[in-house]
C-alpha cells in the first residue's frame, strides 16, 4: 500500500519503513551537501530552486548561451553545477517524503500516532529549504551556510526520534501489553543506578551539538585547512596572533562572495584551534561518562547503545585526524560529515534507551519531577 493510499491510513509498519527511509535519506543529503561544499560547488548553480534557470544543469551549446547571458558574472561550469543540483534533488526528494509522513500521522491521528512531530518536522523542512536558497542568494554568507548545516543535522536527528516513536508505536499495536506499565521490575536496583546519568546524558548531546556547530562554523569559513600539522598547529601548541574576534565574527558583511572564504589567515587558526580544543572536551567528557554508566549497568541494559557511541565517538575523532594528516581528502572529508551525524544519532539512542529503562525501577532513586517527566513523554 501506497503511503498516502486514499482507502484507509497506512499501517504503522507502513510509516516506520518510511520514516527510517527519510532516516537515511537524510544522512545521504548530509553527505551530498558536504561533497557540494567541498568541491567548491556551493555557488554552481547561481539561482535557486533552479540552475541557470533550468531544471537541470544547462549542458548544450544553446542552454550554456541563454545561462551565460542570464548571468553574466557566473559562467556555466557544467562540473560545479551538477553537484549542486544533486544535492537539491535529494533535498527536495527528502522534504516529499516527510510531507508524506506528515499527512500519513495526521489521518492516523485517532489511532494513537505520533502525529505533532511529523506535522513540526514538515515545518522545519521548510525553513531548511529557506536557508538552503538564502545559502545560494547571499552567496555562500558563513552565518546562513553554518545554520544551514545545523538544520540538516536538527532533520536527521528529529527524524530519528520520530522512528523510534513510531517503532514503539508499532510494537505497541501488535503486541498491547498485558500488564501494567507500572508493574515491579526483576531487578529494580540496577536500573536505578542508571537515572542519575540523565543530566550528564544531555549534558553530552549539548556538548555534540556545539561541536557540530564548530564544525560548521570551520566549514562555512573555509578553515578545515588552517593547521597541516598534529598534534601542535603551525608548529606551535598555541599559535601566535590567532584572532579569536575575527574568526567568531558573526557580524560579516552580506553582499561579497564568500566563496573560498574571506576571514585572514589568524581568524581561521583560531577557528580551526577551537574546533580541535572542543573535540578534546567531547572526548575527555564521554570517555568518563560512558566508563561509568558502563560500570554500573549491571545488568548490561545499556551496554549496546555505549558500545555504540564509543565506536562512533573513535571513528569520528580518527577520521578527524586523518582530515589533518591526510590534507582534507574528499572521501574522509565527506566521511567525517557523515560520522559527525552518527556520533549524534548514537547519543540520541542511548538517551532514548535510557528513558525506555522500566519506570518502576526508577523510581527508588528517581524524583517526583523526574518521575512525572517520565509519564509525559512514555
Amino acid at each position: 500500500m501506497s503511503l498516502l493510499s486514499t482507502d484507509r491510513p497506512p499501517k504503522a509498519k507502513a510509516m516506520v519503513n518510511w520514516a527510517t527511509f527519510s532516516v537515511l535519506l537524510a544522512v545521504v543529503v548530509i553527505m551530498l551537501g558536504a561533497w557540494t561544499r567541498l568541491v567548491d560547488a556551493g555557488l554552481g548553480c547561481p539561482d535557486w530552486p533552479g540552475c541557470y534557470g533550468f531544471l537541470t544543469v544547462p549542458q548544450s551549446e544553446s542552454h550554456i548561451a541563454i545561462a551565460n547571458a542570464r548571468f553574466p558574472d557566473t559562467p556555466v561550469d557544467v562540473a560545479k553545477g551538477w553537484p549542486e543540483m544533486i544535492h537539491r534533488y535529494a533535498a527536495g526528494t527528502l522534504g516529499l517524503v516527510v510531507f508524506g509522513l506528515a499527512v500519513s500521522a495526521v489521518r492516523q491521528r485517532r489511532s494513537g500516532a505520533p502525529f505533532k512531530l511529523p506535522l513540526f518536522i514538515a515545518a522545519f523542512i521548510l525553513l531548511q529549504g529557506a536557508f538552503g536558497m538564502w545559502t545560494v542568494t547571499l552567496k555562500l554568507w558563513p552565518q546562513v551556510v553554518a545554520l544551514h548545516l545545523l538544520g540538516g543535522f536538527t532533520t536527521l536527528s528529529l527524524l530519528t526520534l520520530l522512528v523510534f516513536r513510531l517503532r514503539k508505536f508499532s510494537a505497541a499495536q501488535a503486541e498491547p501489553p498485558e500488564t501494567d506499565h507500572l508493574a515491579p521490575v526483576k531487578d529494580p536496583v540496577s536500573a536505578g543506578n542508571l537515572v542519575s546519568f540523565r543530566p550528564w546524558l544531555f549534558g553530552g548531546l549539548f556538548l555534540i551539538i556545539m561541536q557540530i556547530a564548530l564544525g560548521a562554523w570551520t566549514a562555512a569559513n573555509y578553515a578545515a585547512v588552517a593547521c597541516t600539522d598534529l598534534p601542535t598547529c603551525q608548529g606551535q601548541w598555541w599559535p601566535e596572533g590567532m584572532d579569536f574576534q575575527h574568526g567568531f565574527d558573526i557580524t560579516q558583511h552580506v553582499g561579497p562572495n564568500y566563496l573560498g572564504g574571506q576571514l585572514t589567515a589568524d581568524g581561521r587558526v583560531a577557528i580551526h584551534v577551537t574546533h580541535r580544543a572542543g573535540a578534546l572536551v567531547v572526548l575527555g567528557y564521554f570517555a568518563v561518562m560512558l566508563a561509568l554508566i558502563w560500570r554500573r549497568d549491571d545488568k548490561r541494559q545499556l551496554h549496546g547503545p555505549v558500545g555504540l557511541v564509543a565506536a562512533a565517538l573513535t571513528a569520528q575523532i580518527t577520521l578527524g585526524l586523518a582530515n589533518v594528516l591526510f590534507y582534507i581528502p574528499l572521501p574522509i572529508a565527506v566521511a567525517h560529515n557523515a560520522m559527525g551525524a552518527g556520533l549524534l544519532l548514537s547519543v540520541i539512542y542511548l538517551i532514548w534507551k535510557h528513558y525506555q529503562l522500566p519506570l518502576q525501577a526508577q523510581v527508588q532513586t528517581a524524583t517526583p519531577t523526574t518521575i512525572i517527566h517520565q509519564e509525559m513523554t512514555a
